[in-house]
């Protein structure tokens, strides 16, 4: 075997491993996959550069904006809601209505935009017929797949399979080429999932396999109730006075404040500035323990407790000065991030950072080149992060260092803790007391008075006396928090705490969102959008617990809740999708017919050949903004960008297969091994093994890798390959079985507290009525 056809299939088994295992992103992979070819002299570096200009790939990302384009001025929208009204009160006939409108609409825009485009009209409907999400969502998603199949622009795979035949020297395929098979073979999916499938579908109700009766309200689902409780204001309280913000009860002990009771009538969805008034009723959500844990515990200066604060830092607490060097991985990254504590024992006190010195709210403080960390614990257990490069020039940190520099003997507490101690580290942990109020236990004094350094993990005694590092100007405000009264009152329902200005509703991570990874703390959340969360829908549970440092991920489900204003403005967000559908005029309402025009246009050019697509689509791109349906700005916010380098990085690798001659390798190794069956058995072997790798690759990369094997497979009978190519796309675009294979898939997920099995147990039989369709209508429409 030649060297570079070796060397070729290293790359392409590299990349399928690195797609299987999600190890490195995807559009990642295929700049590696370019960057490989071109050091191992397989392609020349105009040609790794080449799929950037490709005209599948300029096709593509035109598509996108011209999709966004009908969105904006609302002709997707007009079009669901006309559709929908259709559907009457049956879940059989909701179903078929869902997949025929978005497969239809499918067909000329990009599937992922339908599928969010009309999934909080979905959910409205779903709630409003007294229907479980669940039975509507997945059918909604399917839809949207084999609905791009109808025509040459409605999924990538369908341009690139076009795009190979025409680079192979084929005629391409045209506008409609694939709507005999993709047309029969949405309406043979909506047959099956309506009259079959369906009894498949789970049956969740909004997001919540722990339903057992339909309720109207997505506060139900989440079984917030458990988690609410009533606390008062006293009027000696050091919380008197104090805005929400100032309290800390979100920042320090995870607790969302939902209303406010004063004077018997409720304030609701209070802001951050709202003002504590004595014998306040604060209804909140969130975890008690931390609270009762707080309300154990007695703080006071050491001057209270006869000590001198100076002299207690004649004691060897453990306390060394670290510096962060310039190659550092630790320079960009948050102090919550390094897990010093969990995972070594050691607890970062103060950072002195560009001539500022920062003691509270580190877990939020980036470090940087040349910041000097002031770190408690074992020497040993310092030097194992030295020797990583994380941190260097350990030295001691003298007494006059900590006064002086650090000022160490202002920010002192005692701190007794009365009962069940052993709640004492797990609050301050869990609960980001010490993050919030720059609490932390640096000693514990014996018996004897004894001033012993405090490790993480060392446990504590029940009247156990700690050194704490703290704020001085916070004690009144935890004294305050401690002295709140917790009150054996039922919480109101949390259904009951709407109004036409204040609801709930439920958010998920648009699928161009760049807030993935993120957590709600770093992206500041309520500042930016004046909501609460109350609880993340993930894998099938609903988190209501230390929610605002967990990253979000696509596929998960927020409830959130605030004023309907608030909702308006993360409705026309492009970052999340709400599913609950507002009432609000799509923003370029009178451009419709416009929109639609060009669109059209854009349709009947490239159908009868008047200029190739691609120059068609930009040429749409370019009316719709100078007839101002969409700005510039929006146009390259529409283009998944990630779908573009993936495609552009791959298309080099096909052109190596082919050049290489690995494609011929594969090609010929299918037919030897299928070739007894004649071409239909080889056609159908590449569409099962499309199918088997489209659960684990993204369709437009599978594309690329099997269109070069299935020219040398046509090339190797003599025959046309068109035939061979329709039915790779068709078995590439048709990605039911997995969540993750398919954005769309994974969009409905959360919304639809989907699990892995779900797609299997429907997606299965779905693919194979969809293959027996291709293999039937191939013979009759492409015959060899």
């Amino acid at each position: 075997m030649d060297t570079d056809i070796i060397i070729v299939f290293i790359i392409l088994g590299g990349a399928i491993l690195f797609f299987f295992t999600a190890w490195v992103r995807m559009d990642i992979v295929a700049l590696l996959v370019i960057t490989s070819l071109v050091f191992t002299r397989i392609i020349s570096p105009s040609e790794a550069l080449a799929g950037f200009s490709n005209p599948a790939v300029i096709t593509v990302w035109a598509m996108f904006i011209l999709s966004a384009a009908l969105y904006q001025t609302g002709v997707a929208r007009i079009i669901g809601h006309q559709v929908l009204r259709l559907a009457g009160k049956g879940e059989a006939r909701l179903i078929a209505i869902i997949m025929l409108s978005s497969g239809i609409m499918s067909a000329f825009m990009n599937n992922v935009g339908v599928v969010a485009l009309m999934l909080p009209v979905v959910m409205d409907m779903a709630r409003a017929k007294n229907i479980s999400p669940s039975r509507l969502l997945l059918p909604l998603a399917f839809a949207s797949m084999l609905g791009g199949l109808i025509t040459l622009i409605g999924t990538p795979p369908n341009l690139l399979v076009s795009f190979a035949i025409e680079d192979a020297g084929h005629r391409p395929f045209m506008l409609f080429d694939f709507t005999p098979i993709g047309l029969s073979a949405l309406i043979a999916g909506v047959l099956f999932v309506t009259f079959a499938g369906r009894h498949f579908l789970p049956k969740r109700d909004a997001i919540s396999e722990t339903r057992k009766s339909s309720h109207k309200y997505p506060s139900d689902s989440y079984n917030l109730g458990e988690r609410t409780f009533l606390l008062k204001v006293r009027p000696e309280s050091g919380l008197v006075g104090k805005t929400l913000a100032e309290s800390r009860l979100r920042a320090g002990l995870g607790l969302n404040v939902i209303t406010i009771i004063r004077h018997g009538s409720t304030m609701l969805d209070p802001s951050p500035g709202t003002i504590i008034r004595s014998n306040d009723k604060l209804h909140l959500q969130g975890r008690i323990e931390s609270l009762t844990a707080m309300q154990r515990w007695e703080v006071m200066l050491p001057s209270q407790a006869g000590m001198d604060a100076d002299k207690i830092l004649d004691n060897d607490l453990l306390l060394w000065e670290a510096k962060i060097g310039p190659s550092s991985e630790l320079c960009g990254k948050r102090l919550q991030d390094t897990n010093f504590r969990k995972r070594l024992g050691v607890t970062v006190l103060a950072v002195k950072s560009k001539n500022r010195l920062i003691r509270s709210m580190l877990h939020d403080h980036l470090i940087s080149e040349e910041d000097i960390l002031l770190i408690q614990g074992p020497e040993e257990r310092l030097k194992i992060l030295e020797e990583e490069g994380k941190i260097s020039e350990i030295t001691t940190a003298a007494k006059t260092t900590l006064i002086k520099e650090y000022r160490l003997n202002e920010v002192l507490f005692i701190m007794e803790v009365r009962e069940d101690a052993e709640l004492f580290e797990r609050a301050i942990a869990e609960s980001q007391i010490g993050s919030a109020f720059g609490l932390t236990a640096i000693g514990t004094f014996g018996e004897d008075g004894r001033l012993e350094p405090y490790l993480p993990g060392t446990g504590v005694e029940a009247r156990a006396r700690l050194l704490v590092k703290g704020n001085a100007e916070d004690l009144p405000l935890l004294r305050g928090l401690g002295e709140l009264e917790i009150l054996d009152e039922s919480a109101p329902e949390l259904h009951s705490l709407e109004s036409e200005d204040v609801q709930m509703a439920e958010v998920i991570l648009a699928p161009r969102s760049l807030l993935a990874g993120k957590t709600l703390r770093e992206i500041k959340f309520r500042q930016k959008y004046g909501l609460t969360v109350l609880a993340i829908w993930k894998e099938g549970k609903a988190l209501k617990t230390d929610i605002h440092n967990k990253p979000l991920q696509f596929g998960e489900a927020l409830l959130i809740y605030g004023k309907r204003e608030k909702l308006e403005l993360i409705d026309s967000e492009d970052d999340f999708i709400l599913l609950t559908e507002m009432v609000r005029v799509p923003t370029r309402k009178g451009k419709a017919f416009t929109s639609a025009s060009i669109m059209l246009g854009v349709i009947l050019f490239a159908l009868f050949g008047l200029v190739p697509l691609a120059i068609a689509a930009l040429a749409g791109i370019t009316l719709m903004v100078l007839s101002g349906c969409l700005k510039m700005e929006e146009a390259y916010r529409a283009i998944e960008w990630r779908a573009v380098f993936l495609t552009a990085g791959m298309l080099p690798l096909g052109a190596a297969m082919h050049q290489t001659g690995a494609a011929s390798l594969m090609g010929g190794g299918i037919v030897n091994l299928l070739g007894g069956t004649g071409p239909w058995g080889v056609i159908a072997g590449l569409y099962l093994l499309t199918a088997l790798l489209a659960i684990v690759i993204t369709p437009a990369a599978l594309v690329v890798i099997m269109s070069p094997v299935a020219l040398e497979a046509a090339a190797s009978f003599g025959l046309s390959p068109h035939t061979f190519m329709m039915a790779i796309a068709v078995a590439a675009a048709a990605v039911f079985m997995s969540p993750v294979s398919h954005p769309a898939n994974l969009l409905v997920m959360g919304p639809g507290s989907y699990r892995f099995a779900d797609y299997i147990r429907v997606g299965l039989p779905l693919t194979l009525v969809v293959m027996a369709v291709a293999m039937l209508l191939l013979p009759v429409i492409w015959p060899i």
